[in-house]
């Protein structure tokens, strides 16, 4: 199972400010999701596992959704 992540994209380091590419970079990694994906791929996950936590996130989302719809009504 293989994900392809965006475009290959090149960052330019403009005036040899190599700190400020380094935090584009980042941002672009954290935005195509590439640093959850390899925290994923650290250990093995047993398929109980997995639908154990995603299960838990499917909870966590609902009572977030049913908190703001409880917000938005004034209760």
């Amino acid at each position: 199972m293989s994900k392809h992540f965006g475009n290959t994209s090149k960052i330019i380091v403009r005036n040899g400010n190599v700190d400020k590419a380094m935090r584009v970079l980042k941002n672009k990694l954290q935005q195509e999701g590439i640093f959850n994906e390899l925290r994923e791929r650290e250990y093995y996950m047993t398929k109980g596992e997995k639908r154990r936590r995603a299960k838990a996130a499917a909870i966590r989302r609902t009572k977030k959704a049913e908190e703001k719809r409880l917000e938005e009504h004034g209760f």
